[in-house]
């Protein structure tokens, strides 16, 4: 096959898979209400925290890591063999995180991207995304909050990446990654700034099951 249209067809496969919202997936398995409808209104697992289902909530991460994660492994895996190159699996990379960003199967309405983004880093290397999650660990540990966490996760990223495999393309996919998770915590970022973030565990605008029909 063409590489071109091969890379094609696995930039919108990876677009498609990163559309698959897990929070909103899980609430309903779990039968809370829609994360799109309190707290934050962010689709994700911090958000289905506030819910008080741990369990959605890690199901929600696990979920939204491992599609990004599966999504940049498997184009790196067969990369080779179906003639494509390092630009095929940065534009798979880019393209399942703004799935998860505005997922076609949610009205484009989606998550920030932290699970995702950490699982597409793992896909590309498990140190590179071990460096980055020890980061978001270490910040999230001392500070307790998510989004600041994530911020500071997301500038060190392309950092760990340019110095483990120097300037390439899919450099240039971590670095618009990290840009566009900055640009959906705006609202964090101004939060944090007059003091109104919420800390991880706390509960806001409290998430109540989904009547049941009679």
């Amino acid at each position: 096959m063409n590489p071109v249209i091969t890379t094609v067809a696995m930039t919108v496969a990876a677009y498609l898979l990163g559309s698959i919202s897990f929070a909103v997936v899980m609430s309903k398995v779990y039968g809370i209400a829609d994360p799109r409808t309190y707290g934050s209104k962010n689709p994700g697992a911090t958000n289905v925290l506030r819910s008080g289902n741990k369990g959605a909530a890690i199901m929600t991460l696990l979920g939204d890591g491992a599609k990004g994660w599966l999504a940049v492994f498997l184009a790196d895996h067969f990369a080779s063999a179906l003639g494509v190159g390092d630009t095929a699996v940065a534009l798979v990379a880019i393209a399942v995180f703004l799935g998860h960003l505005w997922p076609v199967f949610f009205r484009f309405v989606g998550g920030k991207g932290v699970a995702t983004a950490l699982g597409v880093l793992l896909g590309i290397n498990p140190w590179l995304g071990l460096a980055t999650l020890a980061t978001w660990l270490i910040i999230a540990y001392a500070f307790r909050y998510s989004s600041l966490a994530a911020l500071v996760a997301a500038l060190f990223a392309p950092f760990y990446y340019g110095l483990l495999f120097g300037v390439d393309p899919i450099l240039l996919a971590v670095i618009v990654m990290s840009v566009l998770l900055a640009y959906r915590h705006s609202q964090n970022i101004a939060n944090l700034l007059s003091g109104k973030e919420s800390k991880i565990g706390g509960k806001k605008d409290g998430a109540k099951a989904p009547a049941k029909k009679k």
